[in-house]
């Protein structure tokens, strides 16, 4: 284990025995860093103030643009990557006060004010005072956080150990060619049974999964400033026309103004 490692383990072990219900870490990650499989005691809010992150986990993998951040139950075994330096704003939620929030892994929109909030608390001392200015912000958190609109930025992952192996070269790589026969051949298994396994731990077709994916690696390089002719050609697309009307018909607006647009004022978490 590396000393940021260490050092991020050992925070983390003293917030998660804290005697408030709310707690927050802030650290910074270079481009490249993962941190492997853990899991926390405490629920978690995952929020990058800057950069963007994936996170993995055995029902899904996540992606955590800016303005955007992943809620993770106690429990959760999950794994991080910084796919560019990432300024992390993690919030640890004691299982008392976890009646008001999400039971389930999922992306969440982060308001103005949400994010206000998130940095706010960053500042508190390990014993804030709960009566005071301080706990009556981690009302408002929990507060917020319980009715801030989901977004569909995950895919979920199979079970199955054949599946979630190609699932994760296809993460790792989106624009691999191949059609479902070569996929099949990969994963040691006939086409048809790839096609109703897949389904069936999925909820999804293949190939509406790996098309789900490129489009989350396709935000991922937009949100660090690629243009949009060259990210639709490194997710695998043959042309950018092809990929800005998948994009739009996915995320309601074209690649150049996804992260332009004003945020969803509803509630409507993605089932993740």
């Amino acid at each position: 284990m590396d000393v940021r490692r260490f050092r991020a383990k050992a925070s983390a072990t003293r917030l998660e025995h804290a005697a408030r219900p709310v707690v927050a870490l802030t650290d910074e990650y270079p481009a490249g860093f993962v941190d492997p499989r853990h899991a926390h005691t405490r629920a978690q809010l995952l929020y990058a103030s800057a950069g963007v992150m994936q996170v993995i986990t055995d029902g899904g993998s996540y992606l955590i643009p800016p303005q955007r951040a992943v809620w993770l139950p106690g429990g959760t075994e999950h794994e991080v990557l910084c796919r560019g330096p990432v300024s992390l704003r993690t919030l640890y939620f004691d299982p008392a006060s976890l009646s008001r929030l999400p039971a389930r892994c999922g992306v969440i929109e982060v308001s103005e004010l949400l994010r206000a909030l998130v940095l706010e608390v960053t500042k508190f001392e390990l014993e804030y005072d709960m009566a005071g200015r301080e706990g009556r912000i981690v009302g408002l958190i929990l507060d917020e956080i319980n009715s801030s609109p989901g977004a569909p930025l995950h895919v979920p992952m199979p079970s199955d150990a054949r599946l979630a192996r190609i699932c994760r070269e296809i993460l790792a790589d989106p624009a691999r060619a191949g059609d479902l026969d070569d996929w099949a051949r990969a994963a040691g298994m006939g086409r048809r049974t790839l096609t109703r396994l897949f389904r069936s731990e999925t909820g999804m077709s293949f190939a509406a999964w790996r098309q789900q994916a490129r489009l989350l690696e396709a935000l991922t390089l937009l949100s660090i400033g690629r243009p949009v002719t060259t990210v639709a050609y490194e997710v695998g697309y043959d042309s950018p026309s092809a990929f800005t009307a998948i994009f739009h018909r996915a995320f309601g607006a074209a690649p150049t103004q996804y992260f332009r647009r004003p945020r969803p004022a509803s509630i409507a978490n993605d089932g993740a």
